[in-house]
């Protein structure tokens, strides 16, 4: 992966929130999602940011849903991840992976 091309620390943990949310990705469910799996409190507007960045990047695409009577009547704009984003994800995953290597033991950890 080019180096301009490697993940952020959000642009990588919001793409893993939108592969275990499916369908129901949007950005307080990403939100939500974040905060539970990570205990890391993040604004829905860093969120927000994220998702338009990717969105630029081609790895995530949005829609509107159908309006719903809980938010007033408004649209929920619900984002899936691109190929290109699960390739990058997948890129990233795999150089974390790598650097990781072996430091089990230094860490104490098995």
């Amino acid at each position: 992966m080019p180096r301009g091309d490697l993940l952020g620390s959000l642009e990588h943990i919001v793409l893993l929130a939108l592969v275990r949310l499916e369908a129901n990705a949007y950005g307080m469910t990403i939100r939500r999602e974040i905060e539970a799996r990570t205990g890391r409190n993040i604004s829905i507007g860093a969120v927000y940011a994220t998702l338009e960045r990717l969105e630029a990047k081609r790895y995530v695409r949005s829609s509107l849903g159908e309006p719903t009577a809980e938010r007033g009547g408004r649209a929920k704009r619900l984002f899936r991840i691109e190929a290109e984003g699960e390739r990058a994800l997948r890129s990233s995953q795999d150089a974390i992976r790598r650097m990781a290597f072996g430091l089990r033991k230094r860490w104490g950890t098995t």
